[in-house]
């Protein structure tokens, strides 16, 4: 036994000095591109050094295009390389495909290999390459006129996978674990949370769960609900990381005429399994929370300042919300709240284009999906109806528009879908914040689907006396938050809480990006 346990400790320094030696040495291999053929147990910690989930996304190269001579860059192993498209007719029909030459050369090492994805609006399709020399890809045929047209305008679009073979697969083995509902998948959301967002998760005290009296519970008393593990522990950590939220989930309290307590929020599972607005008793709402959800939820309840909660408008509250009660989740602006901006709000290596590549894949693999998603939002903005993704780009580019300009444009409430109105958790939340008079005098140009769950806490909105906390608020744990957490094992933090006070238009043309989401002085 210690023979084994030493050995770990040397194959750490040896892989290290190879690594350092490389840097200065033209070696015919790199050591990381050997890393995995070291034991398990030292490979996966230096791999892990240098890639993690991030690494999975494709970094936008350029379109070869018949507009330019050639794209050039610079790879994560051919440090000289690039593409040039001809259009010709081998098959014979009646649009004829295309060539995409690609030329790669000045290879960091002899082992080592570049993975590229290729996109249009109409497919998308992969390679890698190993060898330094002029390689090919074929489009026999494309599908026709309009991805004709397309691409004789635009060209194919290049993605580089930047972490390479060995990267790409270590990213896979990061991601995977976060939608798993397993201490493994709710560590890997914590490390990916602390790496990328800087998130601490500090232990409270036990008990975890707060003992409440639901007296001092109070209409309007807003709800941040952060889950660490399961499918929508997975979902929420990458939401959390593009729009800089430290909750994932919002709901609402209401009570009615009656004096009873009860819970509202879109995104509710119903029987059939479809997410929905809900309307339900406390004591159903909290004691799933407690016993059934298995995502882990860490739930804080956020009072209403005094002055805010004498002008909440019970009534209109209540009227909103029955209107809502039953209707689908809103899936459809779901993405556009988090996008403000043509580049600002795209951790790297997030950027339009691979938005548009991600949403042409789904919308191949998932129809039904990808038009609840973004296909009537992006028509919308258009100004158009039925197009599809493809549609969609060829109609922006006819109009000497860019995708990047059409995500950027803002949601307005007032748009009407072919399920109705669209209102994500948090959206929901703040219309019925809009109808209850919160937003009084500007809520006319206050568009409530342009907020993030971070826009909404940030808002000055609640209490910021703590004497007049509930008395059971925080009583188990020795750090005093600003707000009062009701269940979770890691303390909840809520950057820039109760800071900021409405104004027009408030977040339409907000850059956010991570580690620190700074907000100009004017959004």
């Amino acid at each position: 036994m210690a023979v084994a346990s030493s050995s770990p400790p040397i194959f750490f320094a040896i892989s290290s000095l190879l690594l350092l030696t490389a840097s200065s040495l033209k070696l015919p291999f790199h050591p990381r591109d050997l890393l995995p053929l070291l034991p398990l147990q030292v490979s996966w910690p230096i791999l892990n050094s240098f890639n993690g989930a991030v690494d999975l996304l494709p970094s936008f190269i350029g379109s070869a295009s018949l507009q330019n001579d050639a794209v050039e860059w610079k790879g994560a192993c051919f440090y000289e390389n690039k593409a040039w498209l001809e259009l010709n007719n081998k098959s014979g029909s009646e649009f004829g495909g295309g060539t995409l030459h690609i030329k790669v050369d000045k290879p960091h090492s002899w082992t080592c290999m570049d993975i590229y994805v290729f996109v249009t609006p109409y497919r998308v399709t992969w390679d890698w390459y190993f060898v330094s020399r002029e390689h090919t890809m074929e489009f026999n045929e494309w599908e026709g006129k309009a991805e004709y047209e397309y691409v004789k305008q635009k060209g194919v679009s290049i993605f580089l996978m930047e972490a390479g073979m060995v990267g790409t697969l270590r990213a896979l083995w990061d991601v995977f674990p976060l939608f798993t509902n397993t201490g493994w998948g709710e560590n890997s959301n914590i490390a990916f949370l602390k790496k990328h967002m800087g998130a601490s998760f500090h232990a409270r005290p036990k008990p975890w769960v707060t003992n409440i009296t639901t007296d001092e519970i109070h209409s309007g008393d807003f709800l941040a609900i952060s889950k660490i593990r399961g499918r929508w522990g997975g979902f929420e950590t990458l939401e959390k990381w593009v729009s800089g939220a430290y909750a994932g989930h919002t709901a609402v309290c209401l009570r009615d005429s009656e004096g009873k307590l009860w819970v509202a929020e879109s995104g509710n599972e119903n029987e059939k399994g479809e997410d929905v607005i809900a309307i339900l008793p406390w004591e159903e709402w909290w004691e799933f929370e407690q016993t059934k959800d298995d995502a882990n939820p860490h739930i804080a309840l956020l009072p209403l300042h005094p002055d805010y909660r004498a002008k909440f408008n019970v009534t209109a509250a209540w009227e909103y919300a029955r209107s809502m009660d039953g209707k689908p989740y809103g899936y459809h602006n779901l993405i556009f709240s988090w996008i403000d901006t043509i580049s600002g709000n795209y951790p790297p290596p997030l950027d339009a284009h691979l938005v548009a590549s991600v949403m042409t894949v789904w919308s191949k693999i998932q129809p039904d999906y990808a038009a609840n998603m973004w296909n009537e939002a992006l028509n919308k903005r258009l100004g158009t109806e039925g197009l599809e993704l493809p549609d969609v780009l060829v109609e922006v580019e006819k109009r000497g528009s860019s995708f990047d300009e059409l995500l950027a444009v803002p949601e307005q409430d007032n748009w009407i879908y072919s399920d109705g109105k669209s209102t994500s958790c948090i959206a929901f939340i703040l219309e019925m914040y809009k109808e209850a008079g919160l937003f009084d005098p500007i809520s006319s140009s206050i568009q409530v689907t342009e907020f993030t769950i971070k826009d909404a806490y940030m808002l000055k909105f609640f209490e910021n006396n703590a004497s007049r906390f509930p008395k059971w608020c925080n009583d188990n744990d020795d750090v005093k938050l600003p707000y009062c957490q009701i269940l979770g094992k890691y303390r909840m933090e809520l950057p820039g809480y109760n800071t900021m006070e409405p104004y027009p238009h408030m977040n339409e043309h907000c850059p956010s990006l991570p580690p620190k989401y700074r907000r100009p002085k004017n959004c």
